[in-house]
């Protein structure tokens, strides 16, 4: 991922210190970043010129105190909180001031990690999505402490990179990955009561909702030690709110070791993509499944808008962008009908009597 951004950052005319305490992973990166390049230019994207300009601006180091100069510095080690506090503490010991830290994580408070730099008035987040170069989402995230100014300065910095960036309060998920959840939560759920397959619900997806991907093969396709993790992440920074609850038959895949694609056995075997679990006779067509996905979705996407936690133009931004949906939700979800959105929540809570299914506020009104 940090090579990824610095590809970016360097295709856009900046100078480029990748720093990593392993000279295998710099080795790495440096393989990666040059093998990119030159597959842009096999395909004619770039020109070799500017393929070895990209690079020349380029520079690997283990020595930490080569980025002491730099006016912008990401971190996107692994995703531990007493990792990324380790760094960051060594990191306010050699640069100045006026430097601004960013972190790119995904799931960890952006506030609780400016607490651990010595000017968290400095300290952003700026979660970019993977791959880097080519995904033009990046999710600003200030944290209680970050100068207002800095949020200003950084939406111009990733327009200067062709990114198109999103404000999120810093919340847990912040927004694509809170407001997805129900995509995989919604459908583990339609499964575990055994209402739908795996393939059928995937399908309903697909064909009634337009989406690329169903949820149960976009879930093997992340991994379930991601998906996963993301999703008890939320769920517990939320204080156990039922809507972001994880589900134990997504849990079962990961005790088993089946984490989808990159082990050959999640909810699919691999190629063949026969279903690993049983699979259960529909009680739901597909319009079914497709509507109380999607209710869940668009009633998620307006929630964050009432709680202040994005605008409405950027929600729409970064489901789109960052998540590949065929609309923005709750453009979608007007056209589908915000009665008819309503008229299904209500008929879940009516039937679960659960938290989980409680309307937003906002429903009636957006």
């Amino acid at each position: 991922m940090g090579t990824g951004i610095g590809q970016v950052a360097a295709t856009h005319q900046c100078t480029v210190i990748f720093c990593d305490a392993s000279a295998e992973s710099l080795e790495h990166s440096r393989h990666i970043l040059t093998s990119s390049i030159e597959r842009m230019v096999e395909k004619v994207k770039l020109t070799g010129e500017a393929g070895r300009d990209i690079i020349g601006r380029c520079r690997w180091t283990s020595d930490m105190k080569e980025i002491a100069g730099a006016d912008l510095i990401i971190e996107a080690i692994v995703e531990k909180f007493e990792a990324k506090e380790a760094l960051f503490k060594a990191i306010s010991e050699i640069i100045p001031d006026q430097t601004i830290v960013a972190t790119n994580t995904s799931s960890l408070s952006i506030t609780a990690l400016a607490a651990t730099i010595s000017h968290p008035e400095r300290f952003i987040g700026l979660h970019f999505f993977n791959p880097a170069p080519i995904m033009r989402l990046v999710e600003i995230v200030p944290a209680l402490q970050t100068e207002k100014t800095l949020v200003e300065k950084m939406q111009h910095l990733m327009a200067s990179w062709a990114k198109t960036a999103v404000v999120a309060r810093n919340t847990p998920g912040f927004i694509v990955n809170r407001v997805a959840r129900p995509f995989y939560g919604e459908a583990l759920r339609i499964f575990d009561e055994g209402l739908a397959g795996c393939r059928a619900i995937d399908t309903a997806m697909k064909e009634v909702g337009g989406f690329r991907m169903g949820p149960f093969e976009l879930m093997d396709f992340i991994g379930h030690d991601v998906n996963y993790r993301v999703t008890e992440s939320v769920y517990n920074a939320m204080f156990q709110d039922p809507r972001y609850k994880p589900s134990l038959t997504q849990k079962s895949l990961l005790d088993a070791g089946w984490l989808g694609r990159k082990t050959g056995r999640g909810f699919y075997a691999y190629p063949d993509m026969e279903e690993t679990m049983t699979s259960y006779s529909s009680g739901l067509n597909p319009t079914e499944i497709f509507g109380r996905i999607f209710a869940m979705l668009v009633n998620e996407a307006v929630d964050a808008v009432y709680m202040n936690i994005c605008s409405e133009e950027d929600v729409e931004n970064a489901m789109q962008l960052g998540t590949n949906y065929p609309q923005g939700l709750i453009s979608w979800g007007r056209t589908f009908g915000m009665d008819r959105i309503m008229d299904i929540m209500s008929g879940l809570y009516e039937r679960y009597r659960e938290d989980r299914y409680r309307p937003s506020p906002l429903l009636t009104n957006i």
